[in-house]
């Protein structure tokens, strides 16, 4: 629950930053440095806002974006993700607890299937003879924004959009 303007502010950011990697995701077909740099430089003002202490809390989530950020590169080294992705994957890692983070992946991975889907109806459709692109870091940024909404959103907020 959210109980802090400047959380809230920082969380609106985030969504923002989301928005627009999503965005140039699917215009560029890519993720830019200085966006991945400023969504993890707001993570330690979340938090501190959110109140963290610094052994274990921060020590664990720093510690657990470090282990996504390597298993991420293998997959990068596979060349099954791209370096865009792993760094919006891995600066999401700071903001979100692992708990969280691993609905976030089952959220990218389902939103991510239904997109590949799209992306390869609409190259069949149009009969394009090239394999198409995934521009995956729309499935992350639409997973993030699921979590900023079902587990950060203030319950205020939320019952008022219900109604």
């Amino acid at each position: 629950m959210l109980d802090d303007p400047f959380k809230y502010g920082l969380l609106a950011a985030l969504a923002i930053a989301l928005l627009i990697a999503a965005f140039t995701d699917i215009r560029e077909r890519r993720i830019a440095n200085w966006l991945n740099l400023a969504i993890a430089a707001g993570a330690p003002l979340f938090w501190i806002a959110s109140g963290l202490s610094p052994w274990p809390d921060i020590a664990i989530q720093f510690g657990f974006a470090v282990a996504v950020f390597a298993v991420l590169s293998l997959l990068f080294a596979m060349r099954a993700m791209g370096g865009g992705d792993v760094k919006l994957l891995t600066a999401l890692a700071l903001w979100v607890d692992p708990t969280n983070f691993m609905r976030l992946v089952i959220m990218m991975a389902l939103i991510g299937g239904v997109l590949t889907l799209v992306v390869w109806g609409w190259h069949a459709i149009r009969r394009n003879q090239y394999k198409p692109k995934i521009p995956y870091g729309v499935a992350i940024a639409a997973a993030g924004l699921w979590i900023i909404g079902t587990v950060y959103a203030p319950a205020s907020a939320m019952a008022g959009a219900v109604q």
